[in-house]
């Protein structure tokens, strides 16, 4: 099983989102039986199996083994992930386009990128287990915590500076053989358990911030 798998097909997504879909996902990251399952969340098993037929179509669900129950073949079927992310490429008319408007200082263009980087690295993983080969990535995840506004410039203006450095060191445009390479660096406030939104200090007329978010 997968830890996180990335769903680009429209109607796979389609899929996913039915609500009783999404519970017998989460419910088969221990494979099980339609009947054992039915059970389980209380659902009659003609419709836990109409369901499982439908994910199974799309390969969100795959047949773990099959049991022999005196005259009856049990199936137990398992989710193909943990998790699924749904990439922007399944709704390829309305996705994101960071292009558009590039404001480093925007949450929405911020998300824009982000958009953008579920989709590539969905594409991209896609093209490698096709091809049995590892994806190169690599990807930093913290957290931070600045004493004031001025200090949060003060490091978003650092970051940018010795970033633009690096680049500046390593990238080599008539390299032979080179392959590009796209760098995303992000920072925002982080999200308090049970908070609907960020703090009024965190956005608006904030140093390193916009009023249009």
């Amino acid at each position: 099983m997968l830890d996180v798998a990335v769903i680009e097909d429209p109607a796979a997504a389609e899929a996913s989102l039915d609500p009783v879909r999404a519970r017998l996902l989460a419910e088969l990251r221990n494979p099980a039986s339609a009947a054992t399952v039915a059970a389980r969340i209380g659902l009659p098993r003609q419709k836990v199996n109409y369901h499982l037929r439908e994910l199974e179509k799309h390969g969100l669900v795959q047949l773990v083994e099959e049991r022999r129950k005196g005259n009856v073949t049990e199936r137990i079927m398992g989710a193909a992930a943990r998790s699924f992310v749904i990439s922007p490429a399944a709704l390829p008319g309305v996705a994101p386009d960071p292009s558009l408007e590039p404001n480093r200082l925007s949450a929405r263009w911020m998300l824009a990128v982000a958009a953008r980087l579920v989709r590539d690295v969905g594409t991209l993983i896609t093209g490698a287990d096709r091809a049995n080969k590892r994806l190169a990535t690599f990807a930093l995840d913290g957290e931070l915590a600045f004493a004031s506004a001025a200090d949060r410039a003060a490091f978003i203006a650092e970051l940018a500076a010795s970033t633009a450095r690096l680049v500046e060191k390593y990238h080599s445009a008539t390299a032979g053989g080179g392959r590009n390479h796209r760098l995303v660096v992000a920072l925002h406030p982080s999200v308090k358990p049970g908070a609907d939104a960020p703090e009024p200090s965190q956005i608006a007329g904030s140093p390193g911030r916009t009023r249009e978010q």
